[in-house]
């Protein structure tokens, strides 16, 4: 089995839980996943089968969007609902602040990711090493919020929900407890969900619930579904089989698109989808990235 499924991931399970589900029903061994989702996070999440595994990487560079609710005057050690309360505050501020206070993330910055989370120090998960009460200095990176915005106002339970369009890497459950912070009250996060990434929407996707032996082949989508946002090259029979069998080809012998030297693009020949190959000028070939 071969292709790309699009998962609706519910609450109350892993990612890697999901995957193994998937293998269960499709009875591919083969499967992986395209950035993780905590148990308590909802949302879209991105399942290649089979061969199409190779191109996992190309999607976990992509920008992602999310709808999040939030708490205000409290602090958990997981930074969200699921964990221990460390601290409760008084919360007396406005949506005017609020909102103030929310735009303020807008753009480059950087981010201290939770220590509940599947980040490795010396080989080891980081929510290992938190569960033994381990705590570690996890440096800070670079993160883009490139929209954020307020859904909802703040309750009379002090929660409020929003809305925001982040870079790879970024952990809204880290962007709650920043917001908590410049506020002075802390916040934790309630509820979570991925709505996009890599160009595809929640609405694309199938709730993992649904998913059947007997229906899932007809959701798996064509394994160049997910690298539709590269440019497209076509070859000749005779230049599919050398690329097929690990060889170069020259450029000079390729009707090519527009590119950039490094610009990677997907290969077809006669219509079928060969995998991606990388432009390099420098030798004047298309270099294999991956087969399918």
């Amino acid at each position: 089995m071969l292709g790309l499924l699009l998962i609706n991931k519910p609450a109350g399970i892993t990612s890697y839980g999901a995957v193994a589900k998937i293998k269960h029903l499709s009875g591919e061994k083969r499967i992986g996943h395209t950035g993780t989702l905590d148990p308590m996070a909802t949302g879209v999440l991105p399942v290649f089968l089979g061969r199409a595994t190779v191109l996992s990487s190309y999607l976990l560079m992509s920008d992602k969007g999310y709808t999040a609710k939030a708490k205000l005057g409290i602090t958990t050690d997981t930074l969200d609902i699921t964990g221990k309360i460390e601290e409760k505050k008084d919360v007396c501020i406005g949506d005017e602040e609020l909102t103030r206070v929310l735009s303020s993330f807008l753009g480059d910055s950087l981010q201290k990711p939770p220590m509940f989370s599947a980040l490795k120090k010396d080989g080891q998960r980081l929510y290992d090493l938190a569960r033994k009460g381990e705590k570690i200095d996890i440096p800070a990176r670079n993160i883009t919020v490139h929209s954020i915005n307020l859904l909802s106002p703040l309750d009379k339970n002090n929660e409020f929900s929003f809305e925001a369009t982040v870079s790879k890497g970024t952990y809204i459950r880290s962007l709650v407890r920043d917001i908590g912070e410049k506020l002075g009250t802390g916040a934790t996060l309630t509820e979570l969900v991925r709505t996009k990434t890599a160009g595809f929407k929640i609405e694309d996707c199938v709730d993992l619930n649904e998913l059947t032996n007997e229906n899932i082949k007809k959701y798996i989508l064509p394994a160049d579904t997910a690298v539709k946002h590269l440019k497209r090259v076509n070859v000749t029979e005779k230049q599919a089989v050398r690329f097929n069998n690990g060889g170069q080809l020259s450029l000079d012998r390729l009707t090519l698109p527009e590119t950039e030297n490094g610009e990677v693009l997907r290969v077809y020949g006669a219509d079928a989808f060969l995998g991606l190959g990388a432009v390099d000028r420098e030798n004047n070939m298309l270099i294999i990235k991956c087969l399918v």
